[in-house]
């Protein structure tokens, strides 16, 4: 299998995932190449897919979510998951949905801004899309780390 990124590719990873406001120029400075060097590198790696995704990350209590749940979702056929996905993508209180092996189908991450408005998301929305059949919710009380796989 050909090896998608070089020891150059792995270096820039390894700085930008850590600051990614970084400006290039001193990407490059601290990889010992040009600006444009760097540039054509990280834009190889998100048309190549190892960079996914770029932007802000917001603190969801400062918009008046205080409280984040994981909730496993059962479904009456393993086939539904596509279906069941796009009907959760009109949950904006969603934030991630996976197709799971084990006691759920599925297994999402959303918001709520306090136990009614979980409530209402549990049993008045995701409950309500056809195919889904129960729900186990698990409440995040504090967030220790988040983080990258090491390069």
């Amino acid at each position: 299998m050909e090896e998608l990124l070089d020891d150059l590719d792995r270096k820039i990873l390894s700085i930008i995932s850590q600051n990614a406001r970084m400006p290039f120029k001193d990407v490059a400075e601290a990889c010992g190449v040009s600006r444009a060097a760097i540039h054509q590198r990280v834009q190889k790696m998100f048309d190549n897919g190892t960079i996914v995704g770029s932007g802000y990350m917001v603190n969801p209590k400062k918009l008046g979510y205080n409280l984040c749940a994981y909730v496993g979702i059962m479904l009456d056929s393993g086939k539904a998951y596509y279906s069941v996905a796009q009907e959760l993508k009109n949950i904006p209180e969603v934030t991630e949905a996976e197709f799971t092996l084990g006691a759920y189908a599925m297994m999402i991450k959303l918001f709520a801004k306090d136990d009614r408005h979980l409530m209402h998301l549990l049993n008045d929305q995701i409950l309500e899309i056809p195919h889904v059949t129960n729900t186990e919710t698990l409440t995040i009380l504090d967030q220790q780390f988040s983080r990258n796989l090491p390069i």
